[in-house]
């Protein structure tokens, strides 16, 4: 049930459907003065959310910061979850990654320069219809085919979201008791919640942020004044995170 809710409170969060809201009271609303206001609002809150300067700030203040890599140590897994992939996109002879294929491409540079002795992907599907694979399974192919040894590889594909991934990978780990030291490896904005669900599980991985979202902070022009489609996205992404992580707590996930 709460995978379900979850869904529908991702529709709920979308700031273009807050806007829209607004847009339609404003339009429908028989009071003058309430119509007026309620489109003024919709005006404002557009343009506060298309703003590049203020949705990059928001992000620098939420995102885990980047670790260098060479301040490292030595691990026996490095951890990746999944969330970056699309399997529902034919013909189901490739692997089609969305935003966040930094995960595993880091985890293959952090492999490559012997940061990370194996690789676990941990994630199934989080889709509501059955999936062709898991992306699990889409990964595992990918770094099969950068030559990576299936011996270096492990693989958990059960879970659904945040809390199973760190579940299901202690379960993996239970079973690999020669991996003790591990390095988590997920989204920069995801991180937090990542962390807090491993910690919970009982696990302590360091950690490498990966896929930021987020650019060196500019006070250029276009940064300050000039509105951008793609800031109601990252917004979305956000709020979506931010809340993600009060319903965890809430759950005692984290």
């Amino acid at each position: 049930m709460f995978f379900y809710l979850s869904k529908l409170l991702d529709f709920l969060l979308l700031p273009i459907v807050w806007i829209f809201i607004l847009l339609l009271l404003g339009l429908i609303l028989k009071n003058p003065l309430h119509r007026k206001r309620f489109l003024i609002a919709a005006i404002g809150l557009l343009l506060f959310l298309s703003n590049p300067f203020l949705i990059n700030e928001a992000l620098l203040a939420w995102e885990k910061p980047p670790v260098p890599i060479k301040e490292l140590s030595v691990y026996d897994a490095g951890i990746v979850l999944t969330g970056i992939t699309s399997g529902d996109r034919s013909p189901h002879d490739r692997v089609y990654f969305n935003k966040g294929a930094d995960r595993i491409m880091h985890a293959l540079q952090l492999y490559r320069e012997g940061k990370i002795r194996k690789i676990i992907i941990s994630g199934g599907s989080g889709a509501i219809l059955e999936r062709y694979a898991t992306e699990a399974d889409e990964l595992r192919k990918v770094l099969q085919m950068a030559n990576v040894p299936e011996s270096d590889i492990l693989v958990e594909n059960r879970s659904r979201n945040t809390r199973e991934n760190a579940l299901y990978t202690k379960e993996l780990l239970i079973k690999n008791p020669e991996l003790k030291t591990t390095l988590l490896i997920t989204s920069a904005f995801h991180m937090r919640r990542s962390e807090g669900c491993f910690r919970k599980a009982g696990l302590k991985p360091d950690i490498f942020p990966a896929d930021f979202y987020t650019i060196d902070r500019s006070f250029t022009p276009d940064d300050l004044l000039l509105p951008q489609e793609y800031c109601l996205h990252y917004w979305s992404v956000l709020v979506h995170e931010m809340v993600g992580f009060c319903m965890y707590k809430v759950l005692g996930y984290i």
